[in-house]
C-alpha cells in the first residue's frame, strides 16, 4: 500500500504516525495514526517511529507501506533551550520572548539592561542551545548591547548567537562575536519602533537552528535518512496550523495539552476598544507555553495546583491514580482522572495567556489600561494534544470556558458566547509541517479535522 504522506509527531511521552492519501479523489484525507512510547530513555527514538509504523500498518491492514513523503515535528529533545537578553523588560526583552516562542523554542532564562557576570554563570548552568541578544529601538540606545555582546561573546560555549537589535549596532556586533570565533547571525530587529514589533525574521531564523540541533536527540540523526524535508518544533508547527485556521475563522486560539505542557496558540488583533488601552503592543500571533503544566510528567504538579485534599474529595483513590498516570489509561477511572487534570492545564494556560485590564491612579485621576494579549474577540477555540482528542471527557475539561470571563472580569479572556471545536483525528502539528510543503493538502485536512463539541 503507497500513501501520499506519513508525518510523526515525536514527541515527549509518546511518538505518532499520521497517514494521509488522496485515495484518487484529488483531496488529501486523513487516513490512520499509529502510535507509540517516545524512546528517548531507550537513546535511539527511532525504535519509537519504527514501533508506531507497525501500529499504523496494523490499523491500515497493510503488509507493506511505503509513501510519497515523509515529514516530522519533534520536541522529543526537549525543544529548542534558548536564553534572551534585551535593554528594557517590557520593550525588546519582550519581543525577543515572542520570537523565541512563536518558534516553538523554550526560555530558559532572561535578562533585562546590562548583563553581569553572575547572568553569565546563570547562562551556563541552563546551558542554552541558542542565544538571542536584542536591545534598543533602530538607531536609539547602543551601549547596553555592546556591553552584554562584549560578555558573551567570551562565554564558554559554542552556541548559535542570534542578535536581533539595534541595527546601528549591526557591525560593531558582528566584529565582536567575529572575533572571538563565536556562530553570529544578524537579522532584523524584533523591536525597530515603539509601537511596532517584527518578530518573524527571528522566528525563521530560530527554527532554521532548531533543525540543525534536533538531530543531537539520541538517534535522532537517523532519521535524516528517511524523511525529506527538516524536522520543525511540533509547538511551531501547531502555530503554523493556528495562522492557517485563522484564515477562514478570523481569531482563533488553539490549546494543546500534552504530557509535559501546555502550548496556547492566539491570533487575533483583539478588541479595537482594547486595542487603544494597550500599554505595549502584542503580536498577531502569540505562542505561551506552559512547561509547569502537562498530565503526565508534571501530573503530581499540577495535582497540587488543584490541591490534594480536594482531589481526594472528587477521587478517593487519588493517590493511586496519581503514581499511574499513562498516556494509555487502563481503567474509567484513570482516564476520568486524567480529563479533571486536563481541566486545570487548560483552564490555567488559558489565563496565563490573556492580558489583564489594569487601573491606575494618575494626575487626572483613575485610568483604566491594558496590558498583555486581548482574547475577548476569540471566536472559537479549538483543543489538541492526546487528551483533549482522545478522551470521552473532552466536553468536560473545555465545558468552564465561557465562564471564565465572568469569573474573573479584569482578565481579557474570550466571551460567553465563544465556539469550541477539538482536533478531532490529532493531526494538527501534521498539518502545520505539511503546509510548508502542500499548502492545499494541509487546507484539505483542515476543513474537515475539527469536531465542534457546543
Amino acid at each position: 500500500m503507497k500513501v501520499e504522506y506519513i508525518i510523526a509527531e515525536i514527541g515527549s511521552t509518546t511518538t505518532v504516525l499520521s497517514a494521509f492519501s488522496t485515495g484518487g479523489s484529488g483531496k488529501l484525507t486523513f487516513l490512520a495514526q499509529g502510535e507509540s512510547y517516545t524512546t528517548v530513555n531507550e537513546n535511539d527514538v527511532t525504535i519509537g517511529i519504527e514501533r508506531a509504523l507497525n501500529k499504523l500498518k496494523e490499523r491500515l491492514e497493510a503488509k507493506n507501506l511505503s509513501w510519497g513523503s515523509f515529514l516530522a515535528t519533534s520536541s522529543a529533545a526537549g525543544g529548542l533551550r534558548i536564553t534572551v537578553h534585551g535593554l528594557v523588560y517590557d520593550m525588546t526583552v519582550k519581543a525577543a520572548r515572542e520570537a523565541a516562542l512563536g518558534a516553538g523554542g523554550v526560555i530558559q532564562y532572561v535578562t533585562a539592561g546590562k548583563i553581569r557576570e553572575k547572568n553569565l554563570e546563570h547562562i551556563k548552568k541552563y546551558n542554552p542551545k541558542l542565544i538571542l541578544l536584542a536591545g534598543g529601538v533602530d538607531y536609539g540606545e547602543i551601549e547596553t548591547v555592546l556591553h552584554n555582546a562584549r560578555l558573551l561573546s567570551k562565554l564558554d560555549i559554542d552556541v548559535p548567537i542570534v542578535y536581533a537589535g539595534n541595527v546601528a549596532a549591526n557591525d560593531e556586533i558582528k566584529d565582536i562575536f567575529e572575533a572571538n570565533d563565536k556562530n553570529i547571525v544578524i537579522t532584523e530587529n524584533v523591536y525597530p519602533r515603539i509601537d511596532q514589533l517584527n518578530v518573524e525574521p527571528t522566528k525563521e531564523i530560530i527554527r532554521n537552528v532548531f533543525a540543525k540541533n534536533i538531530v543531537k536527540a539520541p538517534g535522532m540523526e537517523k532519521i535524516y535518512s528517511t524523511i525529506d524535508k527538516d524536522i520543525i518544533p511540533t509547538p511551531a508547527a501547531v502555530m503554523l496550523t493556528t495562522e492557517l485556521l485563522a484564515e477562514s475563522m478570523n481569531d482563533v486560539m488553539v490549546v494543546d495539552i500534552g504530557g509535559a505542557t501546555t502550548d496556547v496558540d492566539s491570533y487575533t488583533s483583539g478588541d479595537p476598544e482594547i486595542q487603544n488601552m494597550l500599554i505595549s503592543p502584542e503580536p498577531l500571533a502569540k505562542r505561551t507555553v506552559e512547561g509547569d503544566l502537562g498530565v503526565f510528567i508534571n501530573a503530581v504538579r499540577v495535582a497540587n495546583y488543584i490541591g490534594f485534599d480536594k482531589l481526594k474529595q472528587e477521587f478517593s483513590e487519588s493517590e493511586e491514580l496519581l503514581k499511574t498516570v499513562s498516556p494509555y489509561p487502563k481503567s474509567k477511572e484513570q482516564e476520568k482522572f486524567i480529563s479533571r487534570l486536563a481541566r486545570y492545564c487548560f483552564e490555567a494556560s488559558v489565563r496565563r495567556h490573556a492580558g489583564k485590564i489594569r487601573r491606575l491612579f494618575g494626575p487626572l485621576g483613575r485610568v483604566e489600561v491594558a496590558e498583555g494579549k486581548d482574547l475577548t474577540a476569540i471566536k472559537q477555540v479549538i483543543g489538541t494534544g492526546g487528551v483533549l482528542t482522545k478522551s470521552k471527557y473532552k466536553l468536560q475539561i473545555m465545558k468552564n470556558l465561557e465562564i471564565l470571563s465572568r469569573k474573573y472580569p479584569d482578565e481579557l479572556l474570550p466571551r460567553t458566547d465563544v465556539k469550541k471545536g477539538v482536533d478531532k483525528n490529532y493531526v494538527f502539528a501534521a498539518i502545520g509541517v505539511l503546509s510548508t510543503v502542500d499548502r492545499q493538502g494541509a487546507l484539505d485536512l483542515l476543513s474537515g479535522g475539527i469536531e465542534m463539541i457546543d
